[in-house]
């Protein structure tokens, strides 16, 4: 099922290729998604509202869940959902909890005292997929570290789902997501077009300063359009999500296979790759593909997954992680006894799963972690979502007189080498002063 290739007998040319992905070669994307945004910034709720028809099949009488909706919603999970979307809340926001910091003031030169404080970024937007699968996990992931870090407008916007009365609603498990965070709004909008409302704004969704969340190519795509010509930032480009497994003789194909399978089954455009240094078990996995796959719900985009997908093998361990480095996977599983010998030599990986008994899908949903990393190699320059995702750090500095005193012939010279004579002289008239 995945093709497999010798890592010996790949070219400069072919690692690159192998590495290349969802790419908009024909600007096909682009194209779409800068009409979408067009759209939604002149015509604000009204093109949210046609393109839900458009996209989503549903005619919106309201844009927007509210508080009593949202309390409702909730209670109709069984109270095994709502026990273990507790636990993951729990430690979610724990694992979060302890990237608080506070740093210590530094005295540069006598009297002169330097230090950095955090501040919350005011009005983020949270994007929730809908798409083919329903993603709570998502929410918290974002939700949390944003109310840790105290942001004081959270707008959150998710695809609408079509309810038992074929009304568009959003589903029980966002709804009770929304009641641990203790958010009382849910905007029904998705795709591109969510992205534009919460870059520009519009009659009911608030322009926020900073936009998360994972999506499809179009919502990466529209991320990095509003990036680029709007003042609201984002997170990172964070598009189809993506598995890289390293795996040696000490792996068990049946556990690779799973996991392989876990993330195929995120949408068409995912992608796994196995790197291993046994042919015997990149065989042994390929059987347990075709085994498990038959009995999987979602097996019809699996397979679609799947032929994106393919397979590596290399002389050893080294070698495996030198490809991984290149292709920089949002996910990497190290699917061997041995793997403290590999991971100091990790430079590129959004997250990383150790040995044979962690799997991919625990950091995905409730080991504390969180799973909105960079995709598409932007792991070579991107962290994953995290408390300092939401905040700010200000620099500030105190200068007593004795601190100009000492510091400012410095800066005098300084300008002055520079031809900046103003900047001499705010120096100058505190030394005369």
């Amino acid at each position: 099922m995945l093709k497999v290739y010798d890592y010996q007998d790949l070219s400069l040319n072919d690692l690159q290729k192998l590495v290349l992905r969802n790419t908009d070669a024909d600007n096909q994307i682009r194209e779409t998604v800068e009409g979408i945004i067009a759209e939604v910034k002149t015509k604000g709720d009204q093109a949210l509202v046609a393109f839900a028809d458009k996209f989503d099949g549903l005619k919106l009488n309201k844009l927007f869940i509210d508080a009593e909706e949202i309390s409702i919603l909730a209670d109709t999970i069984s109270t095994e959902a709502k026990a273990a979307l507790t636990v993951a809340y729990e430690n979610i926001k724990k694992f979060h909890e302890t990237q608080i910091s506070k740093e210590q003031k530094t005295e540069t030169t006598a009297g002169v005292t330097c230090w950095r404080e955090v501040r919350a970024i005011e009005k983020v937007g949270l994007y929730i997929p809908g798409g083919t699968a329903v993603l709570p996990s998502t929410f918290l992931m974002l939700g949390v570290p944003a109310k840790i870090a105290g942001c004081k407008e959270i707008v959150v916007c998710s695809p609408p789902q079509k309810n038992a009365d074929g009304q568009a609603s959003i589903n029980g498990y966002l709804a009770f997501v929304a009641l641990l965070l203790g958010i009382d709004k849910i905007y029904m909008v998705g795709g591109a077009q969510a992205i534009a409302a919460m870059a520009y704004g519009t009659e009911s969704i608030t322009k926020v300063d900073k936009i998360f969340g994972p999506g499809n190519q179009f919502v990466t795509m529209a991320k990095t359009i509003v990036q680029a010509t709007t003042n609201t930032s984002i997170d990172m480009p964070a598009g189809p999500s993506e598995v890289l497994v390293i795996a040696d003789e000490t792996a068990n194909p049946v556990f690779v296979a799973a996991d392989i399978l876990a993330q195929c089954e995120h949408g068409k455009d995912s992608q796994a790759v196995l790197v291993s240094t046994s042919m015997e078990l990149i065989s042994q996995t390929q059987r347990q593909l075709k085994i498990q796959l038959d009995s999987l719900p979602r097996k019809e985009i699996i397979a679609k997954a799947l032929e994106n997908s393919y397979a590596v093998c290399t002389n050893d361990l080294s070698a495996a992680m030198d490809f991984s480095n290149q292709y920089a996977p949002e996910h990497l599983i190290l699917a061997t006894e041995n793997w403290a010998e590999i991971t100091p030599n990790i430079i590129n990986a959004g997250s990383v799963f150790l040995g044979n008994l962690t799997p991919e899908s625990a950091g995905d949903y409730a080991s504390g972690t969180n799973h909105t990393l960079p995709t598409s190699a932007y792991a070579k320059s991107y962290s994953g979502v995290s408390l300092d995702s939401f905040v700010k750090k200000i620099t500030f500095q105190q200068i007593t007189l004795n601190g100009i005193e000492n510091l400012g012939p410095t800066v005098e010279i300084l300008a002055e080498l520079e031809g900046l004579q103003a900047h001499k002289n705010a120096v100058t008239v505190r030394l005369k002063k």
